[in-house]
């Protein structure tokens, strides 16, 4: 069994745009490509011929992979609970080295900790999820263990 993705509703639609954007008008652009290549004539040293046969190469690979990662996704419903952190909840914890800060936990396709969108499957997301208000958590990171306490839970 491949391993289960989790997906917003939102991201789950800029894969499936991405895939009918590879599959239909990059498929179109590439085969154009390798016909204008090969009436240029021999292809045994056809520059272009072998760079377009690269980038469908490329694309055919990203169309499996976007396949593959949708066909195993699973798509964030917005938690019936408020009170329990799962995957699609927004938290705001508060830690004595950073005050307060404020994380959504999602899928690790769409894990942007820069943004505060930490996945389910990191240190961080793990310790989180299944947590209530009021608890205290404790995450060993390189820098040293990290305490938090979830102060809030947002749907």
């Amino acid at each position: 069994m491949a391993n289960q993705t989790y997906l917003s509703p939102e991201g789950t639609e800029v894969l499936k745009k991405e895939l009918q954007e590879l599959k239909t008008k990059k498929r179109q652009e590439i085969a154009k490509r390798l016909q204008e290549a090969k009436e240029l004539g021999d292809l045994s040293e056809n520059a272009e011929y072998f760079e377009a046969k690269e980038a469908q190469s490329l694309n055919e690979n990203r169309i499996g992979e976007l396949e593959e990662l949708l066909k195993n996704a699973v798509v964030i419903q917005t938690p019936s609970e408020e009170d329990i952190v799962r995957v699609g909840s927004t938290i705001e914890v508060k830690s004595v080295a950073n005050g307060v800060e404020r994380f959504s936990i999602v899928g690790s396709a769409e894990a942007k900790p820069q943004e505060g969108k930490i996945s389910n499957e990191s240190p961080l997301g793990r310790s989180f999820l299944n947590r209530k208000i009021g608890d205290e958590i404790e995450v060993k990171t390189p820098g040293g263990t990290m305490k938090y306490k979830i102060t809030k839970i947002e749907k």
